[in-house]
């Protein structure tokens, strides 16, 4: 059964930092590109960052230079460390994977950037 769980949300003040993680379980971890999206309150779930099984990473327009993914394979686990958050990074955070016709979504984590 996959299993996709996030941690490391919270309330941060805008130009700080918070690194999320996205713990997987169910699935053979390193043959997969997992993803990294976010949705606002009365907006569309968004890609913020993708990473392949080769380590390749693409980023969201209006994250790059301030977010990184990254991805360790001996825990099964993806990070998205945020540095200079903005009140605009709100969101709750999902990570996703898609595994063979299936998509897999964890619950979320709450971001919230607010002096």
């Amino acid at each position: 059964q996959v299993q996709l769980v996030e941690s490391g949300g919270g309330l941060v003040q805008p130009g700080g930092s918070l690194r999320l993680s996205c713990a997987a379980s169910g699935f053979t971890f390193n043959n997969f590109a997992v993803n990294w999206y976010r949705q606002a309150p009365g907006k569309e779930r968004e890609l913020v960052a993708l990473i392949s099984k080769f380590i390749t990473t693409t980023y969201a327009d209006s994250v790059k230079c301030r977010f990184t993914i990254s991805r360790d394979n001996a825990v099964n686990t993806v990070y998205l460390q945020m540095n200079n958050l903005k009140p605009e990074d709100t969101a709750v955070y999902y990570c996703h994977c898609r595994v063979g016709v299936n998509n897999y979504w964890g619950q979320g984590t709450q971001v919230a950037v607010s002096a």
